[in-house]
């Protein structure tokens, strides 16, 4: 290998890790021009670009990458998640089926299923993780409800990365853990948070399940698991250490609905089965992202 071009990329790698954005695009264009039938450093320039969310330049640099080292499986894939949040669906297309990702044959968006994943939000800040509707390699659909400061609602629908990093447990078995890039398409929900004292939790169940009847979303957050950023990003069934719990209030009820007036008919509605629970306040925590 060119060694001008083998040292341009070790100082690409370490400036991009010291922060050094600027940097370190200047030493991976200094590489591919010493090499420029060298697919590694047009690799990793669209990595950088892929973590910044800059899809044009990762689209062109992993089309590149792709052209030069057909084999390179990581280059197809983050070409397929460039030309997703491009929508450029031709290209998504392509770079899925050449990775070898079964997809129906179509022009437009895939809109398949791919199951329930957990999904990181924010992973630089905070790292909440939700479980969600996986619709193609790149897509998902937000299924539980975010912590309001995340930003995020229910139903949001996100892009997240391809690799791994950490995992959960669904029916007995391991699933890996992506983390969110990029909010696409928000959620027409937003969200409210209930406190509620004198309720069991089989009369909260009963809230949640009328919820769900109106084509809502409820929660029952007295119970939420909060754990630190290692054990998250690991196998938190598997956990060594005791995490601090903050204290909750008899009842936090979360719900993703349309406005607040949605929140309180069903309230109204429960109260009448529950008259020994105490509704002590309704809060709009996130309002709707109303799309035109």
């Amino acid at each position: 290998m060119n060694p001008i071009a083998s040292r341009h990329l070790e100082k690409a790698l370490k400036y991009e890790k010291n922060g050094r954005t600027a940097d370190a695009i200047d030493h991976y264009q200094k590489a591919i021009k010493s090499a420029p039938r060298w697919s590694v450093p047009w690799y990793n320039l669209g990595l950088l670009h892929k973590y910044h969310c800059n899809w044009e330049q990762s689209l062109r640099c992993n089309q590149k990458a792709a052209a030069l080292d057909p084999k390179d499986e990581a280059a197809w894939w983050n070409l397929g998640i460039a030309a997703t949040a491009l929508g450029d669906w031709a290209e998504a297309r392509r770079a899925w089926k050449t990775f070898g990702v079964p997809i129906s044959e179509g022009d437009g968006p895939i809109e398949e299923d791919f199951g329930i994943t957990p999904i990181r939000l924010n992973p630089d800040d905070g790292g909440e993780v939700v479980w969600c509707k996986r619709i193609d390699p790149a897509r998902a659909i937000i299924r539980n409800i975010p912590f309001p400061e995340s930003g995020h609602r229910y139903g949001d629908l996100v892009l997240h990365d391809g690799a791994p990093v950490g995992h959960r447990k669904l029916n007995g078995r391991d699933v890996p853990v992506f983390n969110a890039l990029e909010l696409l398409i928000p959620s027409e929900f937003g969200t409210y948070t209930v406190t509620v004292d004198g309720a069991t939790s089989e009369e909260v169940e009963v809230l949640v399940e009328l919820a769900s009847e109106k084509k809502l979303f409820a929660e029952d957050w007295s119970q939420i698991r909060v754990i630190c950023k290692v054990c998250s990003e690991g196998h938190p069934p598997e956990l060594k250490h005791e995490h601090d719990r903050d204290p909750k209030p008899d009842r936090l009820v979360t719900f993703a609905a349309h406005s607040e007036d949605e929140v309180r008919e069903m309230l109204r509605r429960w109260q009448e089965k529950t008259p020994n629970a105490e509704i002590v306040e309704v809060e709009c925590s996130l309002e709707p992202a109303f799309v035109n």
